[in-house]
């Protein structure tokens, strides 16, 4: 079973199933579920956390609320998890999971029935059962793979695996009283929700920050672990037909997230649309953007008089997600052209350490030592005082929170074009929000020297600087504030915990026992 940190056996009032995520990680997803659970200080909630291996994550980065009765944690790819090697016959409705790598429109609903409440397929069987063999060499043979059956065999063995963690961490919630579950994305965290929605009758709603399975597909293919081959067998092999088993997994697996959650959220608009295109019903969507507590940020704000600081921060992770090689690049231009400046890298490298040192390696061959710097986590009241721009050099984001809150310090901000960031810096909510003006720049992904010309574009005039603070501040202040945030998604947890409320809670109850 998994590893149970807070248990205060009270009702949970709201789950969320934080996959990657909440409280292990900093930022992004993290600072939003922390904010709703700290923002409803009448309301329960739990946690359940499924991670990669417990090796991969330190210690506890939030102070968990009081309000927080319950975590547990369960990691999809821990040796630990799983049960003793032996042989057995296993199972032929093995086959079933099938579904899950084919092209369909819809994917039925019962298929969550599949992996709960029955012996009909355990993980024994998947991992080791000849009839897992079977399917997996009909599969093989039927789609014509040409990588080597081991690479095929062990990545289709990451693939299912964490399915029945997953079913491991619903069984763990079979005596827990639970109202509502949410889930901040589709994957192995909406597969979850979906079983807790099919089997115990849970009220299951879903907030994508990005799309999920698009993140998934970017990931996929840039993965390192997918390019296993040596050099003189790439080309016999193709290694993409690895990237495609995951890929439509994933479109799977959402598809199926989308049927059975009750309503799916979005951060904006463009992404309400992604989610229609993936398979998700329209009349399920609706956006909730997020919010910022304005009034913490609003002492950090510049007054008129007083220098912009010559400094650029990317506020972020150091990912590959986030290319902060191309922040590199554009530093390297910007200081040729303005020698005072610098750029800050201001986040965690310990999710990819490799790439990190891959940055750090570019930034000594471009001589950039002392130019661009790597401050590692700081807290960001520490820092808007101390930049003239927050840079987001990002290939793929949802409604970065960064952005909004460098738009309640006054700092403007200057961007890759993904996300939400257009409709952010530029404008996009309604008629009013578009006449207040550009509180930034947006340019295409990877282009360094663009974003190189607005660092120096705005860091070398007062007068567009301002203009472009003073849009920001105003357009924070009107659409994007944390008590508008809260109230949305207040509306949305009264409407199930009322409704259902007791009636929820009692069949789900009854659902486990019988």
């Amino acid at each position: 079973m998994g590893i149970k940190v807070l248990d205060k056996h009270k009702t949970i009032d709201v789950l969320f199933i934080a996959e990657g995520t909440y409280p292990y990680v900093r930022g992004g997803v993290s600072t939003w579920i922390h904010q709703i659970i700290t923002g409803m200080p009448d309301l329960s909630f739990g946690v359940l956390f499924l991670g990669s291996r417990e090796e991969d994550y330190g210690e506890i980065k939030y102070q968990l609320p009081e309000n927080l009765v319950y975590l547990e944690n369960f990691y999809m790819f821990s040796e630990t998890e799983l049960p003793p090697p032996h042989e057995r016959e296993g199972s032929p409705e093995v086959y079933r999971l099938r579904a899950f790598f084919e092209e369909v429109e819809r994917v039925p609903p019962e298929l969550s029935d599949y992996f709960f409440y029955t012996e009909r397929v355990t993980l024994e069987d998947v991992l080791y059962g000849r009839e897992t063999w079977r399917m997996l060499e009909d599969l093989y043979q039927e789609r014509g793979i040409t990588v080597p059956f081991v690479d095929y065999f062990w990545t289709m063995r990451n693939i299912l695996v964490p399915l029945w963690i997953a079913v491991k961490g619903a069984t763990s919630l079979l005596e827990k009283p639970i109202r509502l579950v949410h889930s901040p994305s589709t994957g192995y965290a909406g597969f979850l929700g979906s079983l807790l929605r099919k089997t115990r009758g849970l009220p299951f709603i879903v907030t994508e920050h990005g799309i999920y399975t698009r993140e998934r597909k970017l990931d996929i293919m840039s993965a390192r672990w997918l390019k296993r081959l040596p050099r003189f067998l790439e080309k016999k092999y193709d290694v993409d037909d690895l990237r495609k088993l995951w890929i439509k997994f994933f479109e799977n697996l959402g598809k199926l997230t989308y049927e059975l959650a009750l309503e799916v959220f979005s951060l904006y608009e463009g992404a309400r649309q992604v989610q229609i295109k993936l398979g998700c019903p329209p009349e399920k969507t609706r956006v909730i953007p997020n919010g910022v507590e304005v009034e913490r940020y609003k002492p950090l704000r510049r007054t008129k008089g007083k220098p912009i600081p010559p400094v650029v921060a990317l506020i972020g992770r150091v990912t590959p997600i986030k290319d902060v090689k191309t922040f590199i690049k554009a530093m390297k231009v910007l200081v040729d052209k303005m020698p005072q400046a610098e750029g800050w890298v201001v986040g965690p490298e310990d999710e990819d350490p490799a790439y990190a040192q891959e940055c750090r390696a570019l930034v000594k061959a471009l001589k950039l030592e002392g130019k661009v710097k790597f401050l590692g986590f700081k807290k960001l009241t520490e820092v808007f005082p101390r930049i003239g721009l927050t840079t987001l050099t990002s290939i793929s984001e949802g409604m970065p929170m960064v952005v909004l809150e460098s738009f309640a310090a006054g700092v403007p901000c200057v961007t890759t074009d993904v996300g939400s960031c257009r409709q952010l810096i530029y404008g996009g909510l309604n008629e009013e929000d578009k006449a207040l003006g550009k509180a930034g720049e947006v340019v295409n992904v990877a282009d360094f020297k663009a974003l190189a010309e607005n660092y120096r574009k705005f860091l070398s005039d007062e007068t567009l600087w301002w203009s472009a603070s003073e849009v920001a501040v105003k357009r924070v202040e009107r659409f994007y504030t944390f008590e508008q945030f809260i109230r949305n998604y207040r509306g949305v947890y009264e409407k199930y915990l009322s409704e259902g409320g007791e009636a929820w809670q009692a069949s789900a109850l009854s659902s486990a026992k019988s």
